[in-house]
């Protein structure tokens, strides 16, 4: 065993220095997809290992009871263990789990959930074995994608750089091809990096905030074929958009392009104005049946073909029969909203952002569903209001209740009306299971049980995962 050191702040305890160098078996995979592995009871996190790899590692930090380590050398491969398609991927921050073969990363991922409802959600392993179904994989977890979001900026010899940021940093790696974004999106960006030079723009300085083009947003209808090209800029007068309007509507199904105007020193990536400069300000996707209006600004699910089979499975979760009232919180442009209104009496969406719930309500007319209406607020606050409210009484009283909230989760106080409400049935989509499991754990506490879940791979080679989960009011016989 290693004699127990001091580290820099000195702690007692740690037994390992920073720069040491040391092999180690990996034994798991931890929340984001890095290798975990344990020498004499001590454990280190090593981005780019999997299970079963046996490595040589550096350590980068060593806390009291855990440290990081930086991956050397594979010793002995794991046979989970594939060859990355792309090159760039143990640099880039979007695909962490590509060196794993994808069989294992859907082990990984529906373990992951299952993990989480375990511990933090307070489930019994056995009774969510039984309850679980099996994950739903992907036909193809390669070029899938169909929003594409590139930054630009410029190199130490002046050089353009367009690609992706390289994990938790801000340093751009220059790429001209991703294998999760779909083929025309990569050829895209070929035209405007062409563009760029010709036209003199310069790329932009994050450090001074000088610079004309900040990113690329693509966009594309993956049944549509429609195609929308957004350049976040800092200013309107960007030189040789006519010449690059030429190039890109040789394009078949370029519908629309426009500049996203973001002209503050933020990392933030889309600014608020929004100005065509071709075709119409929106493509159409579609989604089983449903047709929906994307703007610039919109949120839509960027794997199509999963989105249809997530929300299937949330609408057979929700078991409508034609008679039931429907909210959903957190809506975005109406998509699961729509999907319900079919088989559903009446239907809320609720959604904070102005844009969206104007999507929300042209993507109803557009599809001639009159049985669904679209506010606009935070979901707890709006759900108050429609309870108290005389005007909104024909659905103050739903049956069931669908959330989709951000990985931050549901609102405290969306979770307390949601209890005081008491509808029948929860459905629950996630995009993070550990906020789920939080969240189960409330609704358990308040009376209901989780009756069914599933998880879904909608964002294949990277370690995030989506999950529907339904819950139901216990009975007074209810025993787990």
């Amino acid at each position: 065993m290693s004699a127990v050191r001091y580290d820099k702040k000195g702690s007692r305890g740690c037994p390992f220095s920073k720069n040491e160098e040391i092999k180690i078996n990996i034994d798991d995979i931890g929340v984001n997809g890095e290798g975990i592995g344990h020498t004499d009871g001590y454990a280190f996190f090593v981005n780019g290992a999997v299970t079963g790899d046996y490595i040589r590692a550096k350590v980068l930090k060593a806390n009291k009871n855990y440290g990081y380590a930086k991956l050397l050398e594979i010793i002995s491969p794991s046979p989970y263990r594939t060859e990355p398609v792309c090159k760039n991927a143990d640099k880039c921050g979007g695909c962490t789990l590509q060196h794993l073969t994808y069989e294992k990363q859907l082990e990984y991922k529906e373990n992951k959930v299952k993990n989480c409802l375990v511990r933090i959600g307070g489930i019994g392993k056995e009774y969510l074995d039984s309850i679980m179904q099996p994950i739903i994989s992907m036909e193809n977890p390669y070029n899938y994608r169909n929003k594409a979001q590139f930054p630009v900026g410029q190199g130490k010899n002046g050089e353009i750089l367009i690609g992706f940021f390289a994990g938790r940093t801000h340093s751009i790696i220059d790429t001209s091809f991703c294998c999760i974004q779909s083929e025309v999106s990569n050829h895209i960006v070929g035209i405007l990096r062409n563009w760029i030079k010709r036209s003199r723009n310069k790329p932009y300085n994050e450090t001074t905030g000088e610079g004309d083009i900040r990113h690329i947003i693509i966009r594309n209808g993956y049944v549509t074929g429609e195609i929308m090209v957004c350049l976040v800029v800092t200013h309107k007068d960007i030189k040789g958009i006519n010449l690059l309007i030429k190039e890109l509507v040789k394009l078949p199904g370029m519908t629309s392009i426009c500049l996203n105007i973001n002209d503050e020193k933020t990392n933030r990536i889309m600014g608020p104005e929004v100005v065509t400069v071709y075709g119409r300000d929106y493509i159409e996707g579609k989604i089983g049946d449903i047709l929906f209006r994307i703007s610039p600004l919109s949120f839509y699910q960027v794997n199509p073909i999963q989105t249809e089979r997530l929300y299937k499975t949330a609408l057979d979760y929700a078991s409508l029969t034609g008679s039931e009232t429907v909210w959903d919180m957190y809506c975005g442009i109406g998509t699961i909203s729509l999907f319900l209104a079919g088989r559903a009496k009446a239907v809320l969406g609720v959604e904070i952002v102005p844009q969206a719930i104007e999507d929300a309500k042209k993507n109803g007319e557009i599809n001639n569903i009159s049985n669904a209406v679209f506010l606009c607020g935070a979901a707890e606050e709006i759900a108050e209001k429609v309870c108290s409210d005389k005007e909104y009484s024909y659905i103050a009283n739903p049956d069931v209740i669908v959330v989709d909230p951000p990985r931050k989760g549901c609102d405290k106080k969306l979770l307390d009306t949601i209890l005081n409400v008491s509808p029948e049935r929860v459905v629950y989509v996630s995009c993070d299971p550990a906020t789920l499991a939080r969240d189960v754990k409330i609704l358990r506490d308040g009376g209901y049980e989780l009756v069914k879940a599933r998880a879904c791979d909608m964002f294949g080679m990277s370690g995030h995962v989506e999950t529907v989960c339904l819950l139901s009011k216990q009975k007074p016989d209810d025993v787990i």
